[in-house]
């Protein structure tokens, strides 16, 4: 059965199912370390489903429960209707990875700052995995012991400067600036039973009160264990670490069309860029400053529930 956990300034905490915290008698500074203290985890969680009284939740004062440093890795157009969106056959489309700087990572309620110069600042709400074992090169993850790598699930904001991802045709720079990448609010440990539910879970994000995105799972095209598989041909990871699986459709960014796109080939680089930015500047779906962006990820029956990640967009 999975176990919401929360982090605060002051320590861990399981939150049950009327929303009350209690404490986790931990000396974790990390979440690998709290990953590993599970009999600690255990009676707090136990604490929860007697009953006991526990402390009312202070929102505004939970961190990631992801800690940093740590590898932030994400996978590339995982998720078909994103392919779609991005001009790609999902039928055809080649798994991919990138990283994102681990001091991108903020809070759930933290602000996220559009850097200066920036103009085209998209959303993109995410499961993001968290590692709990050592995965060393070479591992192959199956659907029958993905549990024993895969610790605990997260939601996760992969927040893309776009106006510096497509002309530098990297993605480093473009998702990894500070508060670039909000996590949580809960760290919702899981075992062999709730990863086997996986395709249950729906990832919902909307802008000022307007849903953007609403997909579930079956949409991946790339499923986790096939993919920490292919993750593990060239990258380590540890425990704390987490992988990004994607994204689904409906983000700002869209593909201009066929029809648009081999017209823009025939163009110079930088006259192709100038139009393309051209036409995005009369999209109004990029993130504004004062845009208030709202991410949940759950079943339907909330048995597995992420919770509700909530950020505001300010200027630098």
């Amino acid at each position: 059965m999975s176990i919401a956990v929360v982090r605060t300034s002051t320590g861990w905490w399981v939150e049950d199912a009327a929303g009350r915290w209690h404490a986790i008698a931990t000396r974790a500074a990390t979440t690998a370390e709290l990953l590993a203290d599970r009999t600690a985890v255990d009676a707090a969680a136990r604490q929860a489903a007697a009953g006991l009284a526990g402390e009312e939740p202070a929102g505004g004062e939970l961190s990631s429960p992801v800690t940093t440093p740590c590898r932030v890795v994400a996978q590339m157009v995982n998720y078909r209707s994103h392919a779609v969106d991005s001009g790609f056959d999902p039928d055809t489309v080649p798994p991919a990875f990138f990283r994102k700087a681990s001091g991108s990572v903020s809070g759930p309620f933290d602000d996220v700052i559009r850097p200066a110069g920036v103009r085209f600042l998209d959303y993109e709400v995410e499961l993001g995995l968290v590692i709990g074992a050592h995965l060393p090169i070479g591992t192959e993850v199956t659907e029958a012991n993905l549990a024993d790598y895969v610790h605990g699930l997260v939601v996760a904001n992969d927040i893309s400067a776009r106006d510096l991802q497509l002309p530098k045709t990297q993605f480093y720079e473009s998702k990894s600036y500070p508060t670039f990448t909000p996590l949580g609010p809960r760290l919702v440990l899981t075992d062999a039973a709730d990863l086997a539910r996986f395709a249950e879970l729906r990832l919902t994000l909307q802008v000022n009160g307007v849903t953007r995105q609403d997909h579930g799972t079956t949409d991946m095209i790339v499923r986790p264990a096939r993919a920490l598989s292919l993750l593990a041909r060239f990258q380590t990871l540890q425990p704390g670490d987490v992988l990004l699986t994607g994204t689904p459709g409906g983000t700002a960014l869209k593909s201009p069309g066929r029809l648009a796109a081999t017209l823009g080939a025939l163009l110079p680089p930088h006259k192709r860029w100038q139009v393309f930015f051209g036409r995005q500047a009369k999209n109004p779906d990029y993130l504004q400053p004062g845009d208030v962006v709202t991410a949940r990820i759950a079943t339907a029956d909330r048995a597995i529930d992420l919770g509700e990640q909530r950020t505001v967009v300010r200027a630098h």
